[in-house]
C-alpha cells in the first residue's frame, strides 16, 4: 500500500471516484470506492506514524475530504465515519488498546465505524438513555439500540457507547460479530442509502476495562477528538456543493445566461474554502474568522441552494428520477440532519422559515 505524496496523485484517485458508479440503493455497499482509497493509502490519513500510519495533520485532511466529497460524496461519508472510530481510539488513553487495533486499520485489513450520534444529538431529548451501561463487577454491560451506525454490517468493529444510572457516559471498542451484538438490516434513506446506515441491538455486551476508550465521564464525546459540527462535517458539505457547482457550471457552459446565477454561488464557496483554511490552522479557543457551527450553518446553507439551483436550470430534466440533479438535491438534505448540534438546527431552521438574516 503506497500513499500519497502528492496532489496530482491524489487528483487521480478523486478523478477515478468520479468514474465509478456511485450506488443509490440500500443493498448496494460501495466495496469498489473503498477498495480505491485503500489502494491510494487513504486508510493510514489519520493514523499516527508510530503505528504505522500517515499522520497527516487537520488542514490536510480537511483539504482530502473536501476534495473527496467534491468527487463523491458517499465515498467521503462512509470514509469519514471510519476515520473517527480511528480517531477516538488513537486520542484515547488507553494505548494497548491503540496498539492492538491501529496497526491493522492503518493496513486496511479491518474495517471500524462509530455509533455515537446517541451520545451527541440523536435521541439525546429521550428521557431514558437508547444505551445504558451497568456495571459488572470491573467490566461494563451495554444494552439497548444504537440508532445510527454506517456500516455496521460490514465492518470489524464498533465504536459506540452508553450511559450510566448517574449520567455519566463511556466509549468503548465493541466487536460488531459479538454473539450479543445485533445488526439490523440496513435503512432506505432519502439520500445516501448505500452507506448501508440503521441499528445495531446491543444485548448485555460486556465491555472490559481493557475496551474502554475514554470515560465514564460526563459529556464523554467532549474527551479526544472530533464531535457533533467539527470541521470535517463542514468540509464534506462544502466539498459536496461544489461538486453540485462543477455540474452546474457544465449547464452553464451551454447556456451562458446561467453564469449569472452560478458566480455567486462560486464565489461563496470560494469564501467557504478560505474560512474553513482559516479554522484549520487556528488555536482551539478560536476557530478562525467564523465559528465552527457559524461554518457549518453556512455550508449547510450554500450545498442545499447550490443543488436547488442546478435543479431548477435543468428545466424539468433534473426532476426526473436518476437525473444527477435529482440526486445532488435529495443527498444535499443530508446536512440538515448529520451530526447537527442544536445551534446549527437552530439557525437552518430559522433559514428555512424565516429567510436569510
Amino acid at each position: 500500500m503506497t500513499c500519497i505524496p502528492d496532489e496530482s496523485d491524489f487528483s487521480a484517485l478523486t478523478a477515478r471516484l468520479r468514474e465509478l458508479a456511485n450506488p443509490d440503493a440500500v443493498d448496494c455497499w460501495p466495496t469498489e470506492h473503498l477498495q480505491t482509497l485503500w489502494q491510494a493509502g487513504a486508510a493510514r490519513w489519520v493514523i499516527p506514524r508510530e503505528f504505522g500510519g500517515e499522520g497527516i495533520d487537520a488542514e490536510t485532511l480537511l483539504w482530502r475530504y473536501r476534495e473527496l466529497a467534491r468527487a463523491s460524496l458517499l465515498t467521503a461519508f462512509i470514509f469519514s465515519q471510519r476515520n473517527a472510530a480511528c480517531q477516538r481510539i488513537e486520542s484515547s488513553a488507553n494505548r494497548h488498546i491503540a496498539a492492538q487495533l491501529l496497526p491493522d486499520l492503518a493496513s486496511g485489513r479491518i474495517l471500524a465505524t462509530v455509533g455515537i450520534s446517541h451520545l451527541t444529538t440523536s435521541r439525546q431529548h429521550w428521557q431514558v438513555p437508547t444505551v445504558t451501561a451497568t456495571m459488572d463487577g470491573t467490566d461494563y454491560l451495554l444494552n439497548g439500540v444504537v440508532p445510527w451506525a454506517t456500516g455496521a454490517g460490514y465492518a470489524d468493529l464498533l465504536v459506540t457507547g452508553g450511559t450510566l444510572a448517574d449520567g455519566r457516559q463511556l466509549l468503548a471498542v465493541v466487536p460488531v460479530r459479538a454473539p450479543a451484538v445485533v445488526v439490523r438490516p440496513a435503512v432506505a434513506m432519502l439520500g445516501l442509502s448505500a452507506s448501508c446506515t440503521g441499528e445495531v441491538e446491543l444485548h448485555d455486551v460486556r465491555v472490559s476495562a481493557s475496551d474502554v476508550l475514554h470515560g465514564p465521564i460526563e459529556r464523554v464525546m467532549a474527551a479526544g477528538a472530533g464531535g457533533a459540527g467539527s470541521l470535517s462535517t463542514s468540509a464534506i458539505a462544502i466539498g459536496t456543493a461544489q461538486g453540485t457547482l462543477d455540474c452546474f457550471a457544465e449547464e452553464a457552459e451551454r447556456r451562458p445566461e446561467l453564469h449569472h446565477y452560478l458566480n455567486p454561488l462560486q464565489r461563496e464557496a470560494d469564501m467557504l474554502v478560505e474560512s474553513l483554511a482559516a479554522a484549520a490552522v487556528a488555536g482551539p479557543a478560536q476557530k478562525g474568522r467564523v465559528s465552527a457551527e457559524t461554518l457549518r450553518q453556512r455550508a449547510n446553507s450554500l450545498v442545499i441552494r447550490a443543488a436547488q439551483s442546478w435543479l431548477a436550470a435543468t428545466r424539468g430534466a433534473g426532476y426526473v428520477s436518476g437525473h444527477p440533479a435529482e440526486r445532488a438535491v435529495r443527498e444535499s438534505l443530508f446536512f440538515l440532519v448529520w451530526s447537527c448540534p442544536q445551534a446549527v438546527l437552530d439557525a437552518s431552521l430559522k433559514e428555512l422559515s424565516c429567510g436569510l438574516s
